[in-house]
C-alpha cells in the first residue's frame, strides 16, 4: 500500500539503493540525489535465453535467485556501504530508502527482486519504495548527467513495452500510447531470429543495417487510424517472415524463398529496412504525441525523452536528434548502459518518490501487467 502522505520535514536527501529484476538482468544500484550513480551493477542471462530467441520466464525467476545477492553486495561494496548483515549498517552509510522496480515484468522474477529489497529495508530500517520501471527509463537519461527539463514527450521502447508518455515532472507520467500487440524489442528480436542473426535481435539488427540500403526494401508503416498513439509491430514481423519465406499457400512459396538462397547483403537490407520502418513508425508518433500534448493538452512541451532498450539503437537515436531541433526541443537520450533494464534508474526515479513522502509498506506486491 503506497503512503501518499507528504511528509517534507522526515525527507533525507541521502543514497538510495535500488533494484531492478523485472524481466532478465538482475540489478542493483546505490544512487544519490537522484542522479549521480555511485554504483551500478547488472547481470545479464542474456547467454541463458540465446538458445531460445526470447526469454523464458522459469528460467529468468531461478538465474535471478542464484544473482540476487552477489549483485547486491557488490553494488554495496562499490559504493562503500557496509555489509548488508550489519544491523542498521545503512543508515550509518546514509541509506534513506530501499527502490525496487515491482511492476511491470515477468512476475517471478519481479518476487525476486521484491523480497531483497524488503529484506534490505527490514534490516537498515529505512522506507521501501516500489517504482514502476517503465516510468523509471524516462528518468534514465538524467543519470550522471543534467536534470530533465519539463513538460517532456518520453518514448520508452523495449522487448516488452512501446509506450508514449506526458512527462510533467519525474515522477508525473500520463500514458498517452501503447503497442497494441508486439512490442518494438520484441519485433527486433524475432526479425532478427528469422534472418538468422544472433540473439538479442536489436544490436545484430542495427550491425546488420550498417551494410544495407533501407530503401531497398519498402516494409509496411503500421501508423493505424486517424492520430492515434498506440503502435502495432506485429505486421512488420510477418511482412518480413513472408519477404524471406514467401507467402504461405502460395506456388511458389518454399520453391525460391527461404533464408538460405539470401547472401549476407541481401540479408543486411531487409534488415535496413525493417529498422527503417520501425523508427520511421515511432518518430512519427513521437511528433504526434508533441502535437497532441500541445493542442488537446494545453502543454508547451520543451524536449523529447527516448529510453528502454530500443533507444541504444543507432538509427533511433539519429532520428529523435533530427526530429528534436526540427521542432525546436531538446532531446535527451540515456547513456548506453541506461539504455537497458538496470537499477540507477530505479534509485533515481525513487529519490523523486521521497521527496515527496511517497514510501510503501512492507505489504508492496509485484504486478505484472499496468496500463498506465
Amino acid at each position: 500500500m503506497r503512503n501518499n502522505q507528504k511528509q517534507p520535514s522526515r525527507f533525507n536527501p541521502g543514497l538510495i539503493v535500488g533494484i531492478e529484476s523485472s524481466c532478465d538482468e538482475t540489478a542493483c544500484a546505490v544512487v544519490a540525489g537522484g542522479r549521480e550513480v555511485l554504483s551500478n551493477v547488472v547481470a545479464s542471462q542474456a547467454e541463458l535465453h540465446a538458445r531460445f530467441g526470447g526469454v523464458v520466464p522459469e528460467i529468468a525467476g531461478r538465474a535471478h535467485i542464484e544473482a540476487i545477492n552477489p549483485v547486491i553486495a557488490q553494488a554495496i561494496d562499490e559504493a562503500g556501504i557496509p555489509p548488508a548483515n550489519l544491523p542498521a549498517s545503512g543508515k550509518q552509510a546514509g541509506v534513506a530508502a530501499v527502490a525496487v522496480a515491482n511492476r511491470p515484468g515477468l512476475i517471478g522474477s519481479l518476487l525476486v527482486g521484491l523480497m531483497a529489497a524488503k529484506t534490505l529495508a527490514w534490516v537498515w530500517r529505512v522506507p521501501i519504495i516500489g517504482v514502476n520501471h517503465i516510468h523509471a527509463h524516462a528518468w534514465a537519461p538524467a543519470l550522471d548527467d543534467e536534470e530533465i527539463e519539463y513538460p517532456a514527450v518520453a518514448l520508452i521502447a523495449s522487448g516488452g513495452h512501446t509506450s508514449l508518455y506526458l512527462c510533467r515532472s519525474p515522477d508525473g507520467l500520463e500514458l498517452l500510447g501503447a503497442t497494441i500487440d508486439d512490442a518494438a524489442g520484441e519485433a527486433f528480436d524475432k526479425v532478427a531470429a528469422i534472418l538468422n542473426l544472433p540473439y538479442p535481435g536489436g544490436p545484430a539488427i542495427d550491425q546488420a543495417s550498417r551494410n544495407g540500403q533501407a530503401d531497398a526494401i519498402k516494409f509496411p508503416r503500421s501508423l493505424l487510424k486517424g492520430q492515434s498513439l498506440d503502435f502495432s509491430f506485429s505486421g512488420i514481423k510477418t511482412a518480413v517472415l513472408y519477404h524471406v519465406n514467401g507467402v504461405p499457400g502460395s506456388i511458389r512459396a518454399g520453391v525460391e524463398k527461404g533464408i538460405e538462397r539470401l547472401g549476407e547483403k541481401e540479408i543486411s537490407d531487409i534488415a535496413a529496412g525493417f529498422q527503417a520502418a520501425v523508427v520511421d513508425v515511432m518518430r512519427t508518433k513521437i511528433k504526434r504525441a508533441v502535437n497532441f500534448a500541445r493542442q488537446d493538452r494545453d502543454t508547451n512541451v520543451r524536449t523529447l525523452i527516448i529510453g528502454g532498450g530500443v533507444a541504444a539503437n543507432s538509427a533511433l537515436r539519429e532520428a529523435v536528434a533530427e526530429l528534436g531541433e526540427k521542432l525546436d526541443l531538446s532531446v535527451r537520450i540515456p547513456a548506453m548502459e541506461y539504455c537497458t533494464d538496470n537499477a540507477a534508474m530505479v534509485a533515481g526515479l525513487a529519490f523523486h518518490h521521497l521527496r515527496v513522502g511517497k514510501t510503501d509498506d512492507f505489504e508492496l506486491a509485484a504486478t505484472a501487467t499496468v496500463r498506465r
